[in-house]
């Protein structure tokens, strides 16, 4: 009984539940892909004109290779590539970065030494660069103080 319950535990865990699902919506997504490529893409390419290498061979010492079918495969995937490209990805990445929040901005870290300006610790009593006391007032002409 121990396994059986181990085995539930395992099968409801919702990875594996998740990658069931996208299997099964990666395969019908891969049917209607192929279909709009072989069904609208094709026969567009087709029109410019026909593109079948099945027949194109070439013969060594009596061994044929039929490399046109490798050539035909190798533009379908092309094809496929495009059309994947165009009509899914670019939408896709489209509407992701619509929806997306920008970042939070990131924490201050650090601040300029009013004497050398150097970046130093937020925390920092004492400049590391020109060992100025930072906990006494920075000089009238660089803290914008023009009353004196």
């Amino acid at each position: 009984m121990k396994v059986a319950r181990e085995f539930k535990e395992f099968v409801l865990r919702g990875n594996v539940v998740d990658l069931a699902v996208g299997i099964v919506i990666g395969a019908a997504f891969g049917a209607v892909v192929a279909a709009l490529v072989k069904d609208l893409i094709t026969p567009l390419v087709g029109m410019a004109g026909k593109f079948n290498f099945s027949a194109l061979k070439f013969t060594v010492n009596q061994s044929v290779f039929l490399y046109g079918d490798f050539l035909n495969a190798l533009v379908t995937f092309i094809i496929l590539a495009i059309v994947v490209f165009f009509f899914v990805v670019k939408p896709i990445n489209s509407l992701v970065d619509r929806t997306r929040r920008p970042a939070p901005p990131a924490p201050v870290t650090t601040k300029t030494c009013p004497y050398c300006f150097s970046e130093i610790n937020l925390a920092a009593s004492k400049c590391p660069y020109c060992t100025a006391d930072l906990l006494s007032e920075a000089p009238a002409a660089v803290s914008g103080d023009i009353s004196e």
